[in-house]
């Protein structure tokens, strides 16, 4: 029989999608992550359909819709992550053999909920005191020294250098403590390895050489769109973590050399798996399918925004990277597919991979024909969903194919329609453009047709609208969907 692939899937918190070299970013520097997408497929429209932590992740590791995970965002009627799905997907993989660990963030509740993993090394930032790299850190570090020295605050748009040891950083030990799980696993058994990063997620405290790797140099400016106005708050901004508020551009200069630095200390990590292959397992390269991906975006300073769960390309566009075994045979013939592909896409696509059968309550769709170029699309189109989190007026609802995209206020009931084939930045809202009217009621249809579909009595005459004053609220907010096979649903 052949070798079951090893799957190692690579998670960057709040990283966005257009981050990479690979992708375009005039300055990011990313040789690892650029190697990785040129042997394999990068996706440049993939999306997190609800984008913020716990509901991304709720969706990744079910496979489902946000609507049967019943986590439809973060904040007042937001719920925390199930952890007693039916099906996970590393319970899956485990149930068929796989070894399973996760190393990083899992940010489940209960934290030391499994999710299905066999085992994992927790790294929760400050949510969590007794993790493993915590409990680490304060054997390692020098008396008195703590993780959060830095003095930023955990969503802060501020940013400076690491304090201490480089090699004390989380992002540094999450890949140490990799390295080790690759080095003394059972080698008679695959593997399923989540290496979790808690970055580019603020704080934004890289190590000073990846910080002044961007600090030293020019950054882009943040985008401005011609209805950010609103978002140009001098109370707000004087927060240290505000959400929204217009920066100077010394301040927006600063937090992009941090975020930027973050993420090529990531990509260096990564280096540090490339070299463990090549020097000490180099067999394994030949059954090795690597993964990266993240849960949602960051605005950095876009629109006058910061952070995320905003429906806008910074928040909600992710890097989506599916890289067959290096040293494989894998047929590839979709090298940037123009496919729509979100997070529950992961699920059925590794299953696939690890020849394990879907289960009942997955609704992704697997990715690997569009890899062997039997299909070029999955979905017409992602529909994706916000509850208030830091301002009522920021509830929403989103459709995009990728070229265009339409949103929906449903505190406000507004509409802003973007082309993002002409207007990739989304500085222009089509909404009020009478030559555009006929394609924004069409996307207007389709939001309402799935708020109908879901029950919920959010329409009136045919189009979207809000019932009442409490947040939506899925019926699974509060027991497990048992999977359309089951219920017909």
């Amino acid at each position: 029989m052949p070798k079951p692939p090893n799957i190692i899937l690579i998670i960057a918190d709040q990283m966005r999608g257009d981050c990479l070299g690979a992708a375009g970013h005039p300055v990011a520097q990313t040789p690892n992550l650029d190697y990785l997408a040129s042997r394999g497929a990068l996706f440049s429209r993939a999306y997190s359909a609800v984008p913020s932590c716990l509901p991304a992740r709720a969706i990744l590791w079910s496979g489902q819709d946000q609507w049967h995970t019943g986590v439809l965002g973060m904040g007042r009627g937001g719920t925390q992550i199930p952890c007693d799905f039916p099906y996970t997907l590393a319970g899956e993989l485990r149930k068929a053999g796989y070894r399973t660990h996760l190393v990083g963030k899992g940010h489940f509740h209960p934290q030391r909920a499994s999710m299905g993993f066999e085992s994992a090394e927790l790294d929760e930032e400050g949510r969590m005191p007794d993790s493993e790299y915590r409990r680490w850190f304060a054997l390692q570090s020098p008396e008195d020294v703590t993780p959060d020295d830095h003095g930023v605050m955990y969503n802060s748009w501020h940013a400076r250098p690491w304090h201490t040891d480089e090699r004390l950083h989380p992002t540094a030990w999450t890949m140490w403590r990799s390295l080790e799980f690759l080095r003394r696993r059972d080698r008679n058994r695959p593997f399923f390895l989540n290496i979790s990063f808690a970055r580019p997620h603020s704080p934004y405290v890289p190590p000073a050489w990846y910080f002044n790797l961007y600090y030293d140099r020019t950054t882009p400016p943040p985008v401005v769109g011609d209805w950010a106005a609103r978002h140009d708050n001098p109370q707000t901004a004087a927060d240290p973590n505000a959400w929204q508020g217009k920066m100077s551009p010394e301040d927006i200069h600063r937090a992009r050399s941090g975020y930027l630095g973050e993420i090529s200390f990531i990509d260096s990590q990564l280096g540090r798996l490339f070299h463990h292959f090549e020097r000490e397992d180099p067999e394994e390269l030949a059954y090795t399918w690597i993964v990266f991906i993240s849960d949602h975006g960051d605005m950095q300073g876009d629109h006058h925004l910061w952070r995320k769960t905003y429906p806008y390309e910074g928040s909600a566009r992710i890097p989506f990277l599916i890289v067959p075994p290096l040293r494989g045979d894998f047929p590839l013939v979709a090298s940037r597919p123009p496919a729509c592909v979100e997070l529950r896409d992961l699920m059925p696509t590794l299953l696939e991979i690890a020849g394990i059968p879907l289960p009942p309550t997955v609704e992704g769709v697997s990715l690997l024909p569009v890899l062997r170029g039997e299909r070029s699309q999955v979905r017409p189109f992602i529909h994706g969903e916000h509850l208030a989190c830091y301002s009522p007026s920021t509830e929403m609802q989103y459709l995009t194919d990728g070229r265009r995209k339409y949103i929906w206020f449903s505190r406000t009931d507004e509409e802003q329609f973007f082309d993002l084939e002409q207007d990739p930045d989304e500085c222009r809202n089509l909404a009020a453009d009478p030559t555009r009217q006929e394609e924004i009621a069409l996307w207007r249809t389709r939001l309402t047709q799935i708020l109908e579909e879901r029950g919920c009595g959010w329409t009136k005459d045919g189009r979207p609208c809000r019932n009442g004053t409490e947040p939506l609220r899925s019926p699974w907010a509060d027991q497990r969907w048992p999977g359309r096979r089951n219920d017909g649903a």
